[in-house]
């Protein structure tokens, strides 16, 4: 169950509408301003737990298309952004994978957004990557169309003159990726003078990928004092900046669960050997509808996808060397069903959402406890659950017990074969706790040793 933290406030005047739970406990002094304070917010949860789109100010428009795609509640971040962005607010917000971001700054933005002279969109969105553009384009297109206003996708990788060809017939609202955004501002095919709302979503990974300064670029080509939303899962270093600079006396929102890893992911981590690796992988496949398989470098996501076709997987790749329309075709048989396997680079699987997704496999442990959290956090989304399964070679104990340290899963690497009944139903199978510990020099020594020898 997430829970809501309010946000203090770090600019004179702020307003923190950030609701808290009565579930949540701190230590105030009995009739201070802060308890009074915090009664009134945990007031305010109550009435919002119950809240309908409706509730919330959306439109009778858009809640009927919700309603036919079955979306009738609105998620913690949606009740909680929804009406400040309606009411023209600066939202910065912080919420984990799948918490329903999209809809939170969508809806207010069509909401608020009139149709456009041609060339000169109302309304912006910039997000790091293609997959997410198209993403985010599809899931709030309907929802502009019931308002009678257009929606273009501008992203790299993609033909710019079909993209030329849709922002002339008329673009009210633009969803971008930075890059191909500024070709088409250079080629003054499109102008920012006119936006009235500017999204930038994922921020920190804007920042991660190098997009942070055609970011600046994007956003100083912007006239006037538009309303600025802004949702990234960190708000520190480079982000803060952005936020400094572009949004003014924000509201600020963030929902979080008591730790990164989400509740609903079961973890298992899983020794094999290099031999057997890639059927140990295309048993745990076979067992479930959807797998997204991780893979360290855009290389080895079409070697493993060539071993997982020869253990008879239906699998494709998808990364930066693919062309774009076998990107989406990957991505789109992924969702519907029909390919149960899908291999991915980080970068090529950033901001995806796919639901759904029963297992997220890292085939190639994470480098880094971020990119842990990111790929894990594909499945077990909006409250649904998943499975995250870790496969660990011999030489990678120690680097895996080092992400196990630091996001507290101090679960047994258990050594299995392809064979293994247990592969079939790693959820009901039960690890057990261990104490992980920093491996001692010696064994490092050693381990180094015996990896020289075998070379």
């Amino acid at each position: 169950m997430p829970r809501l933290v309010p946000w203090a406030a770090e600019t004179a005047g702020a307003v923190i509408r950030c609701p808290l739970p009565s579930f949540v406990s701190r230590d105030v002094e009995p009739g201070t301003a802060t308890q009074r304070e915090w009664e009134t917010l945990s007031e305010t949860t109550a009435e919002k737990a119950s809240a309908s789109f409706t509730d919330l100010g959306v439109s009778a428009e858009i809640v009927r298309e919700l309603k036919g795609r079955g979306i009738r509640a609105p998620f913690p971040i949606q009740t909680m952004t929804i009406p400040d962005g309606l009411a023209g607010r600066d939202v910065c917000g912080r919420a984990q994978t799948g918490s329903g971001k999209t809809l939170a700054f969508g809806i207010p933005m069509i909401e608020r957004t009139r149709p456009a002279r041609r060339g000169r969109p109302e309304a912006l969105v910039l997000v790091p990557t293609r997959e997410l553009c198209s993403q985010v384009s599809e899931e709030l297109r309907p929802l502009a169309a019931a308002h009678g206003l257009r929606l273009v996708a501008v992203y790299g990788g993609a033909p710019m003159k079909a993209q030329i060809d849709r922002i002339k017939k008329g673009a009210d609202l633009i969803v971008a990726t930075p890059g191909r955004l500024i070709d088409l501002i250079d080629r003054r095919l499109v102008s920012m003078a006119a936006v009235e709302c500017a999204v930038i979503d994922e921020a920190d990974q804007m920042a991660d990928m190098g997009f942070l300064p055609q970011v600046h670029a994007i956003m100083r080509e912007i006239k006037g004092t538009p309303q600025v939303m802004l949702f990234s899962a960190t708000l520190d270093g480079a982000v803060r900046g952005l936020v400094n600079s572009y949004l003014h006396d924000p509201v600020r929102h963030e929902v979080e669960t008591s730790g990164d890893i989400v509740e609903e992911q079961t973890h298992r981590f899983i020794a094999v050997h290099h031999m057997d690796k890639a059927k140990v992988a295309s048993v745990i496949i076979g067992g479930v509808r959807r797998t997204l398989v991780f893979v360290g470098t855009r290389r080895n996501a079409d070697r493993v996808t060539s071993k997982l076709r020869d253990e008879g997987v239906k699998a494709r790749a998808i990364h930066g060397d693919k062309r774009q329309r076998d990107r989406e075709k990957a991505l789109a048989d992924f969702a519907d069903g029909r390919l149960p396997a899908l291999v991915a680079t980080n970068v090529a699987a950033r901001g995806l959402h796919i639901e759904d997704v029963d297992i997220v496999l890292h085939y190639d442990p994470p480098q880094d406890y971020k990119s842990f959290i990111h790929r894990s956090g594909r499945t077990a989304r909006a409250g649904e659950t998943g499975l995250v399964v870790t496969l660990v070679e011999w030489d990678q104990v120690e680097d895996v017990q080092r992400l196990q340290r630091a996001s507290g899963l101090n679960y047994e690497i258990v050594k299995m074969y392809s064979n293994d009944e247990r592969l079939t139903n790693l959820v009901g199978f039960e690890p057990g706790e261990v104490e992980v510990r920093r491996t001692s020099d010696v064994e490092i020594s050693r381990r180094f040793r015996t990896r020289r020898r075998r070379r």
